[in-house]
């Protein structure tokens, strides 16, 4: 259903473009930082065997739960040349994986080739608004892209291009990416010792390969302040992530309008926050000068403060919501006083699914402190949480559920003791592995040794063995197909599989809407009016979805008299 509206938008964008390609994209694609006061020399790599490598003292290494492990130390040309050496098969697959994405949604080559014309003009001025460090530090590592992709834009351009791809895929109405995350923080009388506790689901979703390779980003710099950041190969902007003084970000989309221009990344501002400060007035700061083009909040906890805010930036307005008790809850909509009267922001709230994950958020929370202070074993059970308000059954991968079982991590800190928890696959399932960040930055030479520690995990949730979740991944292999049904107007779909379809996740409104599309191409407007009918008597995730199914139903029925 997004996608439908990104269309719409792309090609009147597209129609100015053919009128104002020309306007500063050169300069742009042939932009790059200056690097002449840093030694160029590529470093050499040593397999020491199929899981771990290293260069100086620069290290990848993938540990028993299949994450990526990259610790990388130096100036920024030096961190970006060791990053990409030492990442550069990853980071072919990694852009592989998201231009298919985008191929799979516009299969057209003309249309294709539109899109290319497109960001080349809309991202003309990104490279200005990306501080020289960091700009310096993505060249180094696109300098082992591979040249696949040359057609899109270089390798450092096309680098800089996916660092701004939340923005760009928020911006144009989600791109089908879709990006609804829910997070809290606690302290005080919230937790079991009365120190900050946040925890976070990211639900960036560019399709299941793109999530496979999770890697956990350690980084050394020779300015600022050592952290780490969980994301994937390639990204060396930060979309969760803490630092060694305990101050911890991670981001949630907001409402947005489409801007005319790509300016400051998200991932490049929590970058900068992450690298230079320690408390929440120097986040604040670095946020406040930053000029960005999307609407995002910035959950920001500060082991120095002992609290959270949430900072919430768009184009045109700025906003701390700060909160008198001890428990922020942050899902996909504005809370300061700065968007009280925001109409996309109430949009947002009234029409979308994060008012709704953030009552259920609330709600668990309330269950949980009735008997027990939160520890970080129950605030990853909360982030696994599937059921709707008061336990209702959404159906699984429901976006109103805080698990909606595609999120490509889920990461738990508790700043002041310098601890975090980092998910593992499948989804938010998998074990949620401990790591230490003083002890991982306690001397500047590492043993290239897998830095977790096996005593502090937090174990796999069972649901990923159980009968309920098989039948989860046999629906999803048929949605797609179900998908493309709909997408070529099928008119001859195996009512078999569209039983099978419905039967593998019953209790999800989708799966009878969708049916009821198939049923209606073909004529079979009685059936179609009943799988209609079994969608409306689910929870829908948003109004406007309701009113879709309401209007097809509405159109059946006329068929029907």
């Amino acid at each position: 259903m997004q996608m439908k509206n990104f269309k719409y938008y792309c090609f009147i964008l597209i129609l100015l473009v053919f009128f104002l390609q020309s306007c500063g994209v050169k300069k742009s694609i042939n932009s790059r930082p200056d690097i002449s006061n840093y030694d160029v020399e590529k470093p050499k790599v040593f397999k020491h065997h199929d899981s771990l490598f290293s260069s100086g003292n620069n290290f990848l290494t993938k540990n028993k739960y299949g994450q990526w492990e990259l610790y990388i130390e130096g100036n920024p040309l030096e961190r970006g040349l060791a990053a990409g050496a030492l990442t550069d098969s990853l980071m072919a697959n990694q852009e592989h994986y998201f231009f298919r994405e985008i191929e799979n949604f516009i299969p057209s080559e003309n249309k294709q080739k539109w899109i290319i014309k497109f960001l080349k003009f809309y991202n003309r001025n990104l490279y200005k608004h990306v501080p020289k460090e960091y700009k310096t530090e993505i060249y180094g590592l696109s300098r082992y892209l591979p040249d696949t992709y040359d057609f899109v834009a270089p390798p450092y351009i096309r680098n800089l291009y996916l660092h701004a791809a939340t923005d760009i895929g928020h911006a144009l109405l989600d791109l089908a990416m879709i990006q609804e995350c829910s997070s809290a923080a606690l302290w005080g009388n919230q937790t079991e010792d009365g120190k900050l506790l946040v925890g976070r689901n990211l639900d960036f979703f560019v399709g299941d390969d793109f999530s496979k390779e999770k890697m956990l980003i350690f980084v050394n710099p020779d300015k600022g302040i050592p952290f780490v950041s969980y994301a994937w190969p390639g990204m060396l902007g930060v979309v969760s992530g803490m630092n060694k003084t305990g101050l911890t970000i991670t981001m949630n989309a907001g409402e947005s309008k489409i801007p005319w221009s790509a300016k400051k990344p998200i991932t490049i501002v929590a970058r900068e926050i992450l690298q230079y400060a320690s408390t929440i007035e120097e986040a604040v700061e670095i946020a406040e000068k930053s000029e960005v083009f999307v609407s995002e909040a910035l959950l920001v906890s500060s082991a120095k403060d002992n609290k959270a805010v949430s900072i919430e930036m768009s184009p045109k307005n700025f906003g701390i919501y700060e909160i008198p008790n001890s428990r922020l809850i942050c899902t996909n909509h504005f809370q300061s006083e700065a968007y009280q009267d925001d109409k996309r922001n109430l949009n947002r709230i009234e029409n979308s699914h994060s008012q709704y994950r953030f009552e259920r958020m609330e709600e668990l929370l309330d269950q949980t402190l009735s008997t027990e202070k939160v520890t970080p074993k129950k605030m990853v059970e909360i982030l696994r949480d599937k059921q709707g308000l008061e336990n209702e059954s959404l159906g699984y991968g429901n976006e109103k559920a805080l698990n909606q079982l595609l999120s490509h991590h889920a990461v738990v800190f508790q700043p002041e003791k310098s601890l975090f928890w980092a998910s593992s696959a499948p989804y938010n399932l998998g074990v949620f592995t401990a790591y230490d960040l003083k002890e991982i930055f306690n001397d500047n030479k590492l043993d290239y040794q897998p830095q977790h520690i096996d005593s502090l995990h937090i174990p796999a949730d069972d649901f990923q063995y159980s009968k309920a979740f098989k039948n989860y991944e046999k629906y999803r292999k048929i949605n797609r197909e179900i998908d493309q049904g709909i997408a070529q107007k099928d008119k001859n779909f195996k009512e078999d599989k569209i039983l099978k379809y419905q039967s593998l996740n019953p209790d999800f409104w989708e799966v009878y809407y969708k049916s009821g599309l198939l049923y209606y191409r073909a004529k079979k407007y009685e059936k179609a009016e009943k799988a209609f009918e079994l969608a409306l008597e689910k929870i829908i995730t948003t109004k406007p979805d309701e009113k879709q199914v309401q209007k097809m139903l509405k159109k059946t029925k006329r068929k029907l008299r």
